[in-house]
């Protein structure tokens, strides 16, 4: 009689299943994913952007930069002086990333093209302009 009892409860123990080996596959799928998303710094308000025919995606882009019709540039949620603009882009940028100056289709050309070169002045190559895709 004992061991018949010894042998059901040994039989009810084998039904379990063990979680530990799928919960460490789900941490690691975690970290993996958390180490190779890349983060980009977003300029912080609402811009409404030119329609393009010709509009690609930009990956690489790490810091985006707003122009407001007024003439305001914003970088990472702030205002930014357009003189120093380069600069505060340039920190934030690491290794091959690059900006994506999101212009408002009211604000000035000639501000625009300041700002694209005081950018790649301060040692951001991979600097492009934002704009909506036209419907064909």
């Amino acid at each position: 009689m004992r061991r018949r009892r010894s042998l059901d409860v040994d039989n009810g123990d084998a039904g379990e299943v063990n979680l530990t080996p799928m919960l460490d596959v789900v941490f690691i799928m975690l970290i993996f994913f958390i180490v190779t998303t890349s983060f980009i710094k977003e300029s912080g308000i609402e811009i409404q952007r030119p329609e393009s025919s010709a509009a690609s995606p930009q990956p690489d882009a790490q810091v985006m930069v707003a122009i407001t019709p007024e003439g305001a540039v914003w970088v990472g949620g702030q205002p930014v002086d357009a003189h120093r603009v380069g600069e505060e882009v340039a920190a934030l940028v690491s290794g091959e990333g690059g900006a994506v100056i999101q212009a408002d289709r009211e604000a000035t050309t000639g501000l625009l093209i300041e700002v694209m070169d005081r950018i790649r002045q301060a040692g951001v190559e991979q600097v492009a302009v934002a704009t909506t895709r036209r419907a064909p």
